[in-house]
């Protein structure tokens, strides 16, 4: 938003609901949440109390006037602030204290028709989904959202691979033997069906980029990087460009399993300090680069540690990844990752368990 509308200020909840509010010019965060019926946590509203503490994960704000009781100097300079005292200086993100249902504001819930259904490969789908009031619903790069499997009681957590401000959504879909989404997709979905989904949700979101970013990639785990990405090429395309390098590092267990590597490009060619590479597992594979993305790491994706990585795949990508830091000595600045099931997918094939 412009300095004349105000700012919007993303609230990340503990329970992984995210909810947005616009605060207008000159008013505090905690104002403008319960002037949206969202009762984040307060008390004393003169920043005496600390009662309402928050941390801010990305933006500029005023502090506002508060005691040293309420907010110590350590913290404030760590990130913390208090909503009932700040005012924002750009778009925030913060980290609320509390879950949505304590601060009785609920999921979001949203209908939505299916544009398009297209398959990458037998195990792999590509959604898109035009959205009701889709103005209403607001993400970060990198959340997910879950998706009711129609004719059942079930639902799927998908990342969104489209930004936040693309018109419709598209999800990546790994599917599974005898799965509940497999099933409807393969069997029954139709262009122009309707599906429920409900969020945003997810802590896996995209933070200011201060530092060298690296970015890893499982399988469909390459859906919430997009995001990101086409978040940082917008802003790129604005003038606001990253004054740091990132780098992406996507691995897959077989080549029908690397997929919108054409966007990747594109990214690359828009983001300037973008690079990314393409690593599949399977030794009979003729892809250039064969084994485990931590493999393929070099020190200057590292950068010695201070660098924010951004991690999505299966959990044993997940903890082998955290081992190869480990065993390098490399402690990142931030590590931010997010988990999903694959199915029958040997996860331990795509980032190399043990590889350290």
């Amino acid at each position: 938003m412009t300095a004349n509308t105000g700012h919007s200020v993303a609230l990340s909840f503990e329970d992984g609901v995210t909810r947005f509010i616009s605060v207008t010019p000159g008013q505090t965060v905690a104002d403008a949440s319960y002037r949206a019926r969202i009762n984040i946590p307060l008390d004393c509203r003169d920043g005496a109390c600390g009662t309402c503490k928050a941390f801010c994960e990305s933006g500029s704000y005023d502090g506002g006037d508060y005691i040293e009781e309420a907010l110590t100097e350590d913290e404030a300079d760590a990130g913390y602030c208090l909503p009932c005292q700040m005012t924002p200086e750009s778009d925030l993100v913060l980290r609320i204290s509390g879950t949505a249902e304590m601060a009785k504001s609920g999921v979001g819930r949203f209908t939505a028709t299916i544009e398009q259904l297209h398959w990458y490969a037998d195990n792999t789908a590509g959604l898109t989904l035009s959205v009701e009031d889709r103005e209403q619903l607001a993400y970060l790069p990198g959340q997910y959202m879950n998706v009711l499997v129609p004719g059942t009681d079930q639902q799927r957590s998908y990342s969104f691979s489209s930004g936040p401000d693309a018109e419709q959504l598209t999800f990546l879909i790994r599917t599974a033997p005898d799965g509940a989404m497999t099933t409807y997709l393969k069997e029954r979905a139709a262009v122009g069906d309707t599906l429920v989904l409900e969020g945003p949700k997810g802590s896996f979101f995209l933070r200011e980029v201060k530092r060298p970013v690296l970015m890893l990639a499982g399988g469909t785990g390459i859906a919430p990087q997009l995001a990101m990405l086409e978040k940082i090429a917008q802003a790129a395309a604005g003038g606001a460009a990253p004054a740091h390098p990132i780098h992406l590092a996507y691995g897959a267990t077989w080549d029908k399993d690397l997929i919108e590597v054409e966007a990747l490009e594109r990214y690359a060619a828009a983001i300037p300090g973008f690079t990314f590479s393409t690593i599949v597992a399977d030794a009979e594979s003729q892809h250039p680069r064969k084994g485990y993305i931590t493999q393929h790491l070099l020190p200057e994706h590292l950068n010695d540690g201070d660098v924010d990585v951004y991690l999505c795949g299966p959990p044993a990508m997940v903890d082998a990844v955290r081992r190869y830091f480990a065993g390098e000595g490399i402690e990142p600045a931030n590590f931010y990752y997010e988990r999903f099931a694959v199915g029958a997918v040997p996860a331990p094939a795509l980032a190399g368990a043990g590889a350290a």
